[in-house]
């Protein structure tokens, strides 16, 4: 495995959070995507999917050999989407409170 990056398909409707996830492309996706607020070293992404995956949070969505590398797509289990879920909404209570401090 080699890197995360979500292939997002644009005539995909589903959301975000529901779309297949592939480690297909290298970490430096991750950076990009967080516009440079996230840095991961291939290690760290791979400790993660298998912590998301052993807590089932995500699982394997399907596999495909791809110029002969293995190019596995996950998805969010329902109990993963439920966590994302409440993780975005302490955080945007966690910023709300943070920003209501400076003004």
């Amino acid at each position: 495995m080699a890197g995360a990056r979500c292939k997002r398909r644009r005539s995909d409707p589903s959301p975000r959070s529901q779309r297949a996830a592939s480690t297909a492309t290298d970490h430096h996706d991750v950076e990009q995507i967080s516009i440079g607020r996230v840095r991961l070293r291939a290690g760290t992404l791979y400790t993660a999917l298998d912590r998301l995956r052993s807590d089932g949070l995500i699982e394997v969505d399907r596999e495909e050999i791809v110029e002969s590398r293995l190019r596995r797509y996950y998805r969010l289990t329902p109990t993963g989407a439920e966590r994302l879920a409440e993780e975005a909404k302490r955080m945007r209570s966690n910023a709300h409170v943070a920003m209501s401090d400076w003004m």
